[in-house]
């Protein structure tokens, strides 16, 4: 059995590494080379991966699991509070709106009993979080009213799980009249009703108390050993512990998940948690999307294509209208609203969840359980090619076109300098050049800002700057100087490389973070990179100094000679930062050997006349002759 499983990681690891780069190169979504990989793998296509893939695809549904954990860390409780009106609303509006119309048509148009069609629709009602968040970090847009309004929807339905699972055993006795098995493994499947539900509030609780006063003292006893691998462990066990502990009681692993990552958000160790997880979730989310299309059962799809095909066809249409409604309720932009829409169009993966727990209730027949996980797969297959040909070939004719009258690949001005990404960094930028008569092209993917900052009376365009279409029309051939200041490190990156491969004669300003987005920079050859974190220390210092009663030009002079120094011992340790031991000696060596440079650039100052243009110091100088 073992040799089976490491057989089977090995089929889905190196379909992985195939079929996601051959995506990207044609410009498709990661997801969709995940899921052509799982495809072509599974019984359908080549038959390598069979039934016993399940052994697989259960671990890679810790995928998920863990996704939600890094959701709850990323969410402030405080910013959750204050957004609980819009979740609950345009949530409870698709989630509601979605189950309603399903649950009646299914009755009328197909005949199915209520039971049946009740738990259809609510599976089906729930949107691919995996999906769509992926989607979204992707393209940079997780911090935009799109990412904000498909964060508040994909958060209500995720919670949404809670009393989805809670109603489905309540129609056991409708079905078989109680005579089913153990509901799901739960150990308190067999008590009443409302002792049930004391124990989950019970459970819920304790989660919440133990994350305070059990796992952050924890972790910090973890921490103090200094040791990686521990606090990797750590975190890890955290997500497994609690995971299970919501499963003992019959409720999804992934709202556990969620719930822990919540009470963990505002502690200290919470980016230490988000960057052992990440790697983990990462890959097994791959994994969990390459099970997907194995389980596309294509002999079922070919028996009933009508059907199924039909059915993909009306659910993934009827999801959009509702959402689009929902949209126009909360005043959407037309391109925000069909983004919003088209990205949350298709079931998601908490339907496999809802249809294997009511099969193995014996309340959803297998063979039309098995038609509807078909669709649940196809619908989750087709939207990134739906997102597609909205980027395409329906956002550029709709696009902005109510707020500028330019669409999003006109552009009908050259100028020497581009800027990408105009939020508050790079808008600074573009204000000091526009104030020196510094003509400059903007581009930026947030449709409301654009519109605000037209209203201002900047010049800015609409468009996504990873794609080549809209840098060639922006005049990236002929530019002197290519500013790079998206927010999302991730998506400045990919811009960056777009810019080397496609326009290698422009040079290059790029915004990072911190030392680590430099690192990234460094690799890809940008020599010309600033952190916004040092500069903004650097100035603090430098006021500091001053305030501690040193000359202002001198002050200013040690941040400059701090900066230049810091740059290059950055340089240095980008090569040597894979290897950790060598990394921590060398920036041990390198912030010695900055200090003592500093100290000695002090004293060649201090034995001249360095006061310089410093007026405070001349006016001061001045009155105390005077006074003599």
């Amino acid at each position: 059995m073992e040799t089976n499983i490491l057989l089977e990681s090995i089929l889905y690891l190196a379909a992985a590494v195939i079929f996601v780069p051959i995506a990207k190169k044609v410009g498709l979504s990661s997801i969709l080379g995940y899921l052509f990989a799982g495809i072509m793998i599974g019984p359908s296509v080549l038959g390598l991966i069979g039934q016993d893939g399940e052994d697989i695809m259960h671990f890679a549904e810790f995928g998920v699991v863990m996704m939600l954990f890094l959701i709850g860390l990323e969410l402030d409780p405080y910013k959750f509070w204050k957004m609980r009106k819009f979740i609950a609303g345009m949530g409870s509006l698709q989630v509601i709106g979605t189950t309603v119309i399903l649950f009646f048509g299914l009755q009328l148009f197909l005949g199915w009993n209520w039971q049946v069609a009740l738990i259809i629709a609510m599976a089906l009602a729930l949107s691919s979080t995996a999906i769509v968040l992926q989607t979204l970090k992707e393209k940079g847009q997780n911090n935009t009213s799109l990412g904000r309004s498909s964060f508040a929807v994909l958060l209500f339905q995720d919670i949404a799980v809670i009393p989805i699972l809670a109603i489905i055993p309540l129609l056991v006795s409708e079905v078989s009249g109680g005579d089913n098995l153990e509901l799901n493994g739960s150990l308190i499947s067999e008590l009443a009703g409302w002792l049930q539900t004391l124990v989950v509030v019970a459970m819920i609780s304790a989660i919440y108390f133990s994350g305070r006063y059990v796992l952050v003292p924890l972790l910090r006893i973890v921490a103090k050993t200094r040791l990686q691998e521990l606090f990797t462990a750590s975190a890890l066990l955290v997500v497994v512990g609690v995971s299970y502990l919501m499963q003992l009681v019959g409720l999804s692993p992934a709202l556990g998940a969620f719930m822990a990552g919540v009470v963990l958000a505002n502690s200290e160790f919470r980016h230490e948690l988000e960057g052992d997880i990440a790697p983990f979730k990462g890959l097994l989310l791959g994994l969990f999307f390459i099970g997907v299309g194995a389980s596309i059962n294509f002999n079922l799809i070919i028996a009933n294509p009508v059907f199924i095909l039909v059915f993909v066809l009306v659910l993934t249409v009827l999801k959009f209208l509702v959402l689009f409604g929902v949209g126009l309720i909360y005043r959407k932009k037309i391109d925000q609203n069909l983004q919003f829409s088209i990205g949350l169009s298709q079931a998601g993966e908490f339907g496999f969840v809802i249809l294997s727990f009511s099969m193995g209730l014996q309340l959803v027949p297998n063979d039309l359980a098995n038609q509807v996980l078909a669709v649940v797969a196809l619908s989750m297959l087709i939207t990134p090619f739906l997102t597609l040909i909205n980027e395409k070939y329906i956002l550029p004719n709709v696009g902005v076109k109510e707020k500028v009258e330019d669409s999003d690949d006109e552009i009908h001005e050259q100028n020497e300098v581009i800027i990408a990404g105009f939020g508050h960094f790079g808008s600074t930028i573009g204000r000091l050049l526009r104030a020196n008569k510094i003509d400059v092209t903007v581009l930026d993917h947030d449709a409301d800002r654009v519109e605000s900052l037209r209203k201002m009376g900047f010049k800015v365009y609409y468009g996504d700057a990873t794609r080549l279409e809209l840098l060639k029309s922006a005049g990236a051939e002929d530019a002197k100087l290519f500013i790079a200041a998206i927010d999302n490190p991730a998506v400045n990156l990919q811009l960056i490389e777009v810019i080397r491969k496609n326009f290698p004669n422009v040079k290059i300003l790029a915004r990072a973070r911190n030392r680590i987005d430099a690192y990234e920079l460094i690799d890809h050859g940008v020599e010309n990179f600033y952190r916004e974190t040092l500069y903004t220390a650097i100035h603090m210092g430098v006021d500091a100094l001053v305030q501690l009663g040193f000359r202002k030009y001198t002050a200013t002079r040690q941040g400059q000679q701090f900066i230049r120094y810091d740059e290059e011992t950055t340089k240095r340790l980008a090569e040597k930062r894979h290897d950790k031991m060598a990394y921590m000696v060398t920036v041990q060596e390198e912030v010695e050997l900055q200090e003592e440079l500093l100290k000695q650039d002090l004293h060649l100052q201090l034995g001249g006349n360095d006061h310089s243009w410093d007026s405070e110091y001349l006016k001061k100088d001045a009155n105390n002759r005077n006074f003599k």
